[in-house]
């Protein structure tokens, strides 16, 4: 049995990973294991202590959102560039523009085994890549079957990264915990995750 706790907010957040740019790389639409890990340490600080950066406590997920706004963003590198002569010098740190995908009206579900962890989360918001992309929860826990969470396309539809190594699996990141062995995933999608009603 799951717990399903409904996190939404009304505006946009920077979809995972567009760290990079938008226009060289397409980022992802899914929850990579760190971001997860971040989502579950800032609702339970408790595993901060002896942390081994391994998901303890949310056992699925599933992100959706209405559309993607291309936000430009003024960059600056954090190093300075010397120029000018050896009597003349002068230190600039160039401008540059990058672009930014913003997901709009999303809407993210968080598994959990037990009511408990539920209720703890239910009570909290939850950020995603950068601390103003914040999203609220919803006002009930949702009890579920796995077999439902996984097969209900109007109620979780959406995308999932299932962290597991499998055939159809690809390499999604590096664990800094365990002398940064490689960790797999595959993308599971349930319903329309990119919803077509305004």
């Amino acid at each position: 049995m799951y717990y399903i706790v409904r996190y939404s907010g009304p505006f946009g957040f920077i979809k995972p990973w567009t760290a990079v740019r938008d226009s060289e790389t397409f980022s992802l639409q899914f929850l990579t294991p760190s971001i997860v890990t971040g989502i579950e340490r800032k609702l339970f600080p408790e595993l901060l202590k002896n942390n081994d950066g391994e998901i303890k406590k949310i056992f699925g997920h599933r992100l959706s959102y209405k559309q993607i706004s291309q936000q430009q963003e003024q960059i600056q590198p954090r190093g300075w560039n010397e120029k000018g002569t050896i009597n003349n010098k002068y230190y600039e740190r160039p401008y540059a523009i990058l672009i930014r995908g913003v997901m709009v009206e999303p809407v993210l579900f968080l598994a959990f085994l037990n009511f408990r962890d539920a209720d703890i989360a239910s009570k909290q918001h939850i950020c995603l890549s950068r601390n103003e992309d914040i999203l609220y929860p919803g006002d009930e826990i949702i009890e579920v079957s796995k077999k439902a969470f996984d097969t209900d396309e109007d109620l979780f539809s959406g995308f999932e990264l299932v962290f597991e190594n499998k055939e159809q699996s690809f390499l999604v990141g590096y664990n800094r915990y365990r002398q940064n062995e490689k960790m797999f995933g595959y993308i599971k999608i349930v319903g329309t995750p990119v919803k077509n009603n305004y």
